[in-house]
């Protein structure tokens, strides 16, 4: 990664306010849809398995029902509210969020400063708190409509045998929509997620009334008290309390696609509250009616209203796993232009808004995932003990990179850093370790998928440094060959301009080394061409193109990208045109070397891992159609490398 500067907060407030995507109450209720979608979806298994957790099957007795409560509504406050809803947001690299843009904004600082050992410690937490986020979006469709088509049990025993077909038939459904794109289908899900809240907060409240007692939980003393008197037992139900909370972090990867501020105006004004109601009425309900424990969410509901709740149900999982898809594309996209993935193709779905893209092979891996598991565990239940503690872990480092970003980046005293931000750490690292216990009751399998996917990243990372090593052995300084070139009078010179993409402009790219070795001629104009990534989102179109002459036939253009942008070498080389690079594109031909990798006999990673990186490379994207040269006139020039 290149730095060049420190990245500056720069929320999207603005773009809201000029009647981006419709306006700010556009972008608030947008974000209900999409970014609300999984934390609100959990009030349909949170209460029950926490409460079932916390009476070890026993029965719901007051204690318990008022500890969870407790521990509930304090997760929402403590870990959604203050940490992501009114900290985090406000942590954006030049208006995007996630993760990996934390772990960018913390890299960029750490790498201008002498503190390098923690930059890479900072870029290795990046890389496993993006894996496990990969692990919780495919774990978070599959728990969402699996919980709710169960509904339809209490309807009639009879269609428990439709649920997992229902399921799988509504999973398939949600990921072909997904290449209509994000801004229509917020614009879509939106209003039907505002219900959905509506309704939940509405049920709550008219069974409030059956045990108006329940709203002592709003005091900490009852959840903690719990956690100390019962061990064990404690952990378990606290390992269940945080179901509450997943979907906490999609408000986080999300930032790019709304804003600060309607996502934060939708969670204080319209989310939380409903959200409280909800678990305070299933509480209240329970504590009058202990047997309603085995589903209290829908039995909130009178008969008549039975079937038209589920319904509604299934349409918010639907809806809830949305978050989760667009922040893997997101994340995916960041992943790929920091260098931590191999190129995907990237589809933008809007013309108003960069963030609006969709992944197609990032999609349909998502999909086999998401099925693979419902088929594997089969009900909500099963799944409860496989969620969280991805969630957990990808929150867990959230905290540590924010505590990196205060002290680096808005240059907080490191002891004020760690006052302010240690009590999130060992909230999270009590939430960690409360789901670890989980580990063997299907907590392996996010955490499978995600170190898988760690090892990848990590491969890719190591490959792609050792490739570069390798080829950079045979290359020749641009200077050098430039200054033989000359005093070679006799090599024909074509008409026209060729463009040599590198990664490298101080060397002479292997295109073009190729090109005079086999056809032994020069184009009057060559343009040496290097792309790269910053650590910043996007970058100015004023800054994107710097020129070189370095003589009066070669011309250096370099083009920067942010990690939240896909390169376009054609708009690019216009915006280069206006600082002196003179060409007609009519008569320009790009050159591009394709790299055939094959295992080499002395590898410098172990072998299997070697294969890894070669399969990866193998499935690229092509890189005509990744920086969106005009296939027309490309020429590819291929060679063999041992890695």
């Amino acid at each position: 990664m290149t730095v060049d500067s420190v990245a500056t907060a720069q929320p999207l407030e603005a773009e809201a306010d000029e009647g981006h995507h419709g306006g700010f109450w556009a972008l608030t209720l947008g974000s209900v849809g999409v970014v609300y979608g999984d934390i609100g979806t959990s009030p349909i298994y949170a209460f029950r398995e926490a409460v079932l957790a916390g009476s070890a099957h026993a029965g719901a007795s007051r204690e318990v029902v008022i500890a969870v409560l407790s521990l509930i509504i304090w997760a929402l406050i403590l870990v959604v509210t203050i940490k992501y809803v009114l900290l985090l947001l406000r942590a954006d690299n030049r208006g995007e969020g996630g993760t990996l843009s934390l772990m960018a904004l913390a890299h960029k600082v750490l790498g201008q400063r002498t503190e390098t050992k923690l930059a890479a410690v900072v870029f290795v937490m990046g890389i496993a708190a993006a894996s496990l986020f990969f692990g919780d979006a495919m774990i978070t469709p599959a728990i969402s409509v699996l919980s709710a088509v169960e509904g339809i049990k209490l309807v009639t025993p009879a269609l428990e045998e439709f649920v997992l077909p229902i399921t799988v038939a509504i999973l398939v459904a949600l990921f072909l929509v997904q290449s209509h794109g994000t801004e229509r289908v917020a614009r879509f899900f939106g209003p039907l997620t505002a219900l959905w809240f509506l309704v939940m907060g509405v049920l709550g409240l008219v069974h409030l009334i059956d045990d108006p007692g329940v709203l002592v939980a709003f005091n900490p003393i009852y959840g903690l008290a719990f956690l100390f008197e019962h061990g064990h037992l404690g952990l378990l139900t606290l390992g269940a309390v945080f179901l509450a909370a997943t979907g906490g972090e999609a408000l986080y990867t999300d930032l790019g696609h709304f804003g600060r501020r309607p996502i934060q105006t939708a969670w204080l004004g319209f989310i939380f509250p409903c959200l409280l109601l909800n678990y305070l009425g299933q509480a209240a309900m329970v504590l009058s009616h202990p047997e309603n424990i085995e589903n209290p969410f829908f039995l909130l509901a009178p008969s008549w209203a039975l079937i038209p709740l589920v319904t509604l149900a299934t349409i918010a999982t639907v809806i809830a796993s949305q978050a989760v898809i667009t922040g893997a594309y997101s994340m995916a996209r960041q992943a790929i232009q920091l260098g931590l993935l191999p190129r995907f193709a990237i589809l933008h779905t809007s013309a108003k808004t960069a963030g609006q893209i969709y992944m197609p092979r990032i999609n349909w891996i998502l999909l086999v995932g998401v099925l693979a598991l419902v088929g594997f565990f089969k009900s909500s239940g099963s799944l409860a003990a496989a969620y969280g503690v991805a969630v957990t872990g990808s929150m867990l480092i959230d905290s540590i990179l924010l505590l990196i970003v205060a002290w680096v980046a808005w240059r907080w005293n490191l002891t004020l850093a760690i006052l302010a931000m240690l009590p999130l750490v060992v909230i999270d690292a009590s939430f960690l370790g409360a789901n670890l216990l989980k580990v063997f009751h299907g907590g392996w399998a996010p955490l499978m998928m995600a170190g898988s996917l760690m090892v990848l990243m990590l491969t890719w990372v190591k490959g792609t440094r050792i490739l570069q090593e390798k080829t950079r052995r045979g290359e020749v300084p641009l200077q050098t060959l430039i200054a033989s070139l000359e005093r070679k009078k006799e090599l024909p010179r074509v008409p026209g301009t060729a463009v040599f993409l590198t990664s490298d402009p101080d060397f002479a790219p292997t295109a073009l080394l190729h090109n005079l070795k086999h056809n032994k001629v020069l184009h009057e104009k060559n343009i040496i061409l290097s792309i790269r990534t910053v650590d910043l989102p996007r970058v100015p179109a004023d800054e994107r193109a710097t020129t070189e002459q370095v003589s009066s036939a070669f011309m250096r253009v370099r083009l920067a990208y942010g990690y939240m942008e896909t390169p376009n070498v054609p708009k690019g080389l216009a915006l280069a045109r206006k600082k002196g690079c003179v060409f007609e594109i009519m008569t320009t031909s790009f050159f591009l070397s394709r790299r055939h990798l094959i295992a080499s006999p002395d590898p410098q990673m172990p072998g299997w891992q070697d294969q890894i990186f070669i399969a990866l490379a193998r499935n690229a994207t092509d890189a005509s159609d990744y920086f969106q040269i005009p296939t027309g006139r490309v020429v590819e020039v291929g060679t063999q490398v041992a890695v």
